[in-house]
């Protein structure tokens, strides 16, 4: 019961998104540039954590 609830979700969330894309091209790469912005930040914020911990905690 719960594979099948996966799927369900996941197949809402592939038709979810394909809309968002046909319907309005801009606000998804929008959506797009706002995830890569997210990621880029916390590559950078564990970045600045390691040189923090390889520099002894100072």
């Amino acid at each position: 019961m719960a594979v099948n609830a996966k799927k369900i979700a996941v197949y809402v969330l592939v038709v979810f998104i394909l809309y968002v894309i046909i319907t309005d091209p801009a606000k998804a790469a929008d959506y797009v540039q706002i995830g890569f912005q997210g990621i880029s930040d916390a590559a950078a914020a564990v970045g600045d954590f390691m040189t923090w911990a390889a520099n002894g905690g100072e």
